[in-house]
């Protein structure tokens, strides 16, 4: 998808100014807006309320967090400032506990700062190492989106959860780069997308950036996908991902009904995601599941959808485990079950 406005972009680096641009998600479909970090607080902030959201893009993020941090220092001292700088990542990798995705764009441009024999090179060498991060997570989603563009029929209708396109990117997006690439391949692809409840990243960015590219998009309840499944309306399910340990695959809470579904129809059950996400030294219990503000389930805008008296469990994402997925899709090939043999196949790659 082509963004428009000042970055064609999710997220960017303003050089110029030494800051981070990028699309406040948190107000479409109804306004485009690009905004400004300049302080790693206010980039901790715009992650924590969603503005910047999306595995990979948080990856983006946090490498240029750092590289934010880096070149806004005045420190001098060598030791201050990594410490300085080492202070910020770990505010920034506190925003967002279950993405995995956030903390490996933190460690590499610390590592390359660390690596720099002065603070004038240390702030280079974030600046350089966030850039790069940014610039291969391009390449990467192109290379998931051919892959991907192989398992889907001439002509077909995919079901999607949640936003894993081009807003939860750099660009062109994990399983809506599937879709795009298909589409560009020439396939006939239709999109069914679950609004996503609780804050609708389904109907306000998946439908928006599709309905951009001008592809076939249909906006469904997310109770509503079984049944459409059970009807044959539904040929496959693709949906992006936070984090994939050795055994499950974390995405926005509703993705296990889905594939729970998806395994009962016989309809197959994709996951598109860069090998960056993966964390195959954990299992599910290793995991911290975020959980949400209150107000985002009892609420909507100022009226009330709960009485105060009612307690709300939000969690933000679920575990699906992998016995349940039928493919993974990765910027380095389709992996298959047995997924334990599969893995060794990206290891030392991440």
């Amino acid at each position: 998808m082509k963004m428009k406005g000042e970055t064609p972009y999710t997220i960017a680096w303003d050089a110029e100014n030494n800051c981070i641009v990028y699309i406040d998600q948190t107000l479409l479909p109804g306004r485009y807006e690009v905004a400004r970090c300049r302080t790693v607080d206010e980039l901790a902030g715009a992650i924590r309320r969603l503005a910047i959201r999306g595995a990979p893009a948080l990856g983006i993020a946090g490498a240029m967090g750092v590289a934010l941090a880096a070149v806004r220092s005045g420190e001098r001292d060598p030791v201050r400032f990594r410490r300085d700088l080492h202070r910020a990542a770990e505010i920034l990798r506190s925003t967002r506990p279950t993405a995995v995705n956030l903390g490996w764009g933190i460690d590499r441009v610390l590592g390359a700062a660390d690596a720099a024999g002065s603070v004038e090179a240390a702030k280079e060498a974030a600046v350089r190492e966030a850039g790069a991060v940014a610039g291969e997570d391009e390449v990467t989603c192109r290379r998931i989106g051919a892959f991907g563009a192989e398992l889907l029929p001439e002509r077909c209708t995919v079901l999607t959860h949640c936003n894993a396109g081009a807003l939860a990117c750099r660009c062109w997006g994990t399983a809506l780069g599937v879709v795009r690439s298909a589409v560009e391949a020439g396939k006939d692809v239709r999109v069914i997308a679950c609004e996503t409840r609780p804050l609708n990243q389904g109907s306000r960015l998946t439908c928006w950036e599709l309905a951009q590219d001008g592809i076939d998009v249909t906006l469904i309840t997310d109770s509503a996908a079984a049944y459409l499944m059970r009807k044959g309306v539904i040929d496959a399910v693709i949906v992006g991902a936070d984090r994939i340990t050795r055994d499950a695959v974390f995405n926005k809470i509703g993705t296990y009904m889905h594939a729970i579904s998806a395994r009962h129809h016989g309809i197959p059950f994709y996951v598109a995601a860069p090998v960056s996400t993966f964390d195959p030294a954990r299992s599910e219990v290793d995991v911290v599941v975020e959980e949400r503000d209150r107000g985002e389930l009892a609420r909507c805008g100022d009226r009330m959808l709960a009485p105060d008296g009612a307690s709300v469990l939000n969690y933000a994402f679920d575990a699906t485990p992998l016995d349940l997925v039928d493919a993974i899709v990765t910027d380095v090939g389709v992996l298959r079950p047995p997924y334990a043999e599969s893995f060794r196949l990206i290891e030392g790659k991440r």
